[in-house]
């Protein structure tokens, strides 16, 4: 059972309104769904996505006429939602843990599985035919980039050579290679570690779908909505707070002579400083330990999704 990071906290921040519609943007298995339909009432509305099939399955589950599941990805939320506005969202990033430990879905290097990795394993490539036809400079950015792995030298030119004896399928394969590559390790963390997390998000395209949801859910968010998002990594992180930061700033020329009492009023407040698990919380669900919670309230200020508002993270040219 997936035990959501930060459920109290991020309950906390949405202030949820017995009769609001909101949005999960990242359902999961419904631990936070669940969670904020028992806060509304019979008027509120709940909005949930996901592109998992087995999100798809959970969520049928839940026979709610407030609640309403789309098996779409978090970036088609302009899509869902049309011209509604909500009051407020909130987006739980990256994989979950039944993801993890069904070896099947080929996330994790501690049970052998099908080099997989796809959130939706319908759609695009998979991680092993990526590996099976990317280049040799391809592997090694992407590892660098999104696994922040020193040793991304070495590990792609260990799969170019690999795959030239073999195609690399499964998990272990993979994990067995990194191990062989990477000469040393922080304490108790496994070689393959950011070789998994940058293949996965590559995969996925992760912090693309981060960066083209940002500004729909703010252009989406009644005023006094809250957007709240939980991120496990630092490249994510950085995304949603440099977004979030932007966005509660005045939209100006630095050079116009202006009172602070004269510039206009950004789109969002920012509300508080990140938030991370507790010890009790790490201590009783350990895959909290990373989780940062950061939150922005919507101001009654228009808001203009630009090129920058979209910008995505080194790395993106790799992209198929």
């Amino acid at each position: 059972m997936h035990r959501p990071a930060l459920l109290a906290e991020a309950l906390e921040a949405l202030a949820i309104r017995a009769d609001g519609a909101y949005v999960d943007g990242t359902f999961g298995r419904g631990g936070h769904s669940r969670a904020i339909l028992e806060r509304l009432g019979p008027h509120g509305r709940l909005v949930a996505l996901d592109r998992d099939p087995q999100a798809e399955r959970s969520a049928r589950e839940i026979s709610d006429s407030r609640f309403s599941f789309f098996k779409m990805k978090f970036s088609s939320l302009s899509s869902v939602l049309g011209g509604e506005l909500v009051d407020g969202m909130l987006f739980d990033l990256g994989v979950s843990s039944p993801q993890l430990d069904d070896a099947a879905r080929g996330f994790s290097f501690r049970a052998d599985g099908p080099l997989d990795m796809r959130m939706d394993p319908g759609e695009g490539e998979s991680a092993a035919q990526w590996l099976a036809a990317a280049e040799e400079p391809q592997i090694r950015e992407v590892i660098a980039a999104y696994g922040e792995e020193r040793f991304a030298k070495q590990i792609a030119a260990a799969i170019v050579a690999a795959r030239r004896r073999e195609p690399i399928l499964r998990t272990r394969q993979l994990a067995d290679l990194v191990a062989q590559a990477v000469r040393t390790r922080e304490p108790g963390q496994d070689p393959a570690t950011r070789t998994f997390q940058a293949l996965r998000i590559h995969v996925n395209r992760e912090l693309e779908e981060v960066s083209l949801m940002l500004p729909q859910a703010v252009a989406r968010l009644a005023p006094a909505g809250r957007l709240a998002v939980i991120s496990f990594h630092s490249l994510e992180d950085r995304i949603v707070k440099r977004f979030m930061q932007r966005a509660a700033r005045p939209d100006l020329p630095r050079e116009l002579p202006l009172r602070a009492s004269e510039l206009p009023q950004p789109a969002l407040r920012l509300l508080g400083r990140a938030r991370k698990a507790s010890e009790e919380e790490i201590r009783s669900n350990p895959r909290s330990r990373s989780a940062i919670l950061r939150v922005a309230e919507r101001t009654a200020a228009s808001f203009k999704p630009t090129n920058q508002n979209n910008r995505i993270e080194p790395g993106a040219r790799w992209r198929n």
